[in-house]
């Protein structure tokens, strides 16, 4: 533990202050231009400040993604087909161990985290998957807004931990909101669903991560919703994130989803980059994944944003910083001690074979609904992925020691 006597060259230094303190104190000495390099998935040092550059995006489906060895559960889907919580939650917990490992040795190798090696996770993915042609359902866990809800509120315990300080890792409830496929045209989509649709399958999963699962980020999606882009959304994001629900965590957009906005082929609602920045951050997406952000001091020199739009966002990003004790005194975060050998050890390697094999949905042909005839005793399994281990694996996959 750090000594009480310990100086600190200035006050957001000190994890004894109150967080509400300590953001003050950094937002006060930050410039604008310091600002927006923070504000976007590849944050920017500020050396003068001895703040390390950060790479926000990071990934953990089904274990640590791509960020070398970890242990590879079942993709989501398979997850879900196991309709045992305590035991995603047990899963999940231990994803959170091998992902705070990784990032100890990062950090301890090189001061900064890059992309893939951080403590903020963008999952679990709660789409709800009602088209078996939508690719990606893999991700998701099916079709059911329940099931959806009680597994994605233990995913996000079993990552961010229950310490009353600091967050083992931050979670990220995605995608904001109405995004089910189709995938080709999800970069130009506007969805349109009843009220009662919305409310009652699209926004269960979100409303339960937020206010049960205490969920420090959500991504909003790359499509429209009545005909705005969810990341500068009225009625998802002010309305119900930040009105209805009181969400006070870090909106995140997807990954070059603001670029969307300006684009002809895809979206065309906004007429160039500096309005795009300006109406996604008046609209609380306070981090981007891509670079339009770069805009941001030419939304400032127009008059389309002020410091004070900055500041809003700037005080959800800094409070995850200080959440995670990513700021503070290596010693005086408990989670820091979590050894490197938890990443794809034994008692993980047992977990993902017993969640594969609860996952294991058996049939019974009924009435010979399925076209079998009981007499068959093999069965061919034919296409380009009956034998493909990387299709296998399930996207958003880490990298197994053995398969």
């Amino acid at each position: 533990a750090f000594s009480s006597a310990q100086t600190f060259k200035y006050p957001f230094q000190n994890p004894q202050l109150p967080v509400e303190k300590r953001i003050e104190n950094l937002l006060g000495l930050l410039t604008v231009d310091e600002k927006i390099g923070m504000m976007m998935d590849n944050s920017k040092a500020v050396p003068r400040l001895e703040i390390p550059a950060y790479g926000w995006w990071n990934e953990a489906l089904h274990g640590v993604a791509r960020a070398g060895t970890a242990t590879v559960f079942p993709q989501a889907i398979g997850l879900a087909a196991t309709w045992d919580v305590p035991e995603h939650l047990k899963t999940f917990e231990m994803i959170s161990d091998e992902a705070r490992a990784k990032y100890n040795k990062s950090f301890d190798e090189s001061s900064k985290t890059g992309r893939y090696e951080g403590l903020t996770f963008w999952t679990p993915n709660i789409n709800i998957f009602r088209d078996p042609r939508w690719g990606r359902g893999q991700e998701t866990y099916g079709e059911d807004p329940y099931l959806t809800s009680v597994l994605g509120v233990a995913a996000v315990k079993g990552l961010q931990g229950n310490d009353p300080k600091y967050f083992k890792t931050h979670a990220c409830a995605k995608h904001f909101a109405v995004h089910s496929g189709p995938e080709w045209n999800r970069h130009s989509y506007n969805a349109e669903v009843s009220k009662r649709d919305l409310y009652e399958t699209y926004l269960p999963a979100f409303k339960a991560l937020v206010l049960e699962g205490n969920v420090r980020e959500v991504m909003c999606a790359y499509n429209a919703f009545d005909g705005q882009p969810c990341c500068a959304n009225n009625t998802l994001l002010t309305e119900i994130l930040r009105g209805k629900w009181k969400y006070d965590g870090m909106v995140v957009s997807d990954c070059w989803a603001l670029a969307d906005f300006y684009q002809e082929k895809y979206h065309g609602t906004h007429p160039d980059e500096k309005t795009t920045a300006a109406d996604a951050l008046k609209h609380s997406t306070d981090l981007e994944c891509g670079d339009t952000y770069n805009n941001l001091n030419k939304s400032l020199a127009s008059g389309l944003i002020t410091e004070k739009d900055l500041d809003i966002s700037m005080r959800r990003i800094l409070k995850g910083w200080f959440e995670l004790g990513m700021l503070d005194p290596k010693s005086s975060v408990h989670w820091n001690k979590i050894p490197f050998s938890v990443v794809d050890s034994d008692e993980h390697k047992k977990q993902a074979l017993k969640m594969a094999q609860k996952s294991i949905v058996l049939m019974k042909n009924e009435k010979n609904i399925l076209p079998l005839n009981k007499n068959i005793k093999k069965i061919a399994v034919v296409g380009p992925n009956a034998n493909d281990g990387i299709m296998q694996l399930g996207n958003y996959n880490g990298t197994p020691s053995s398969t």
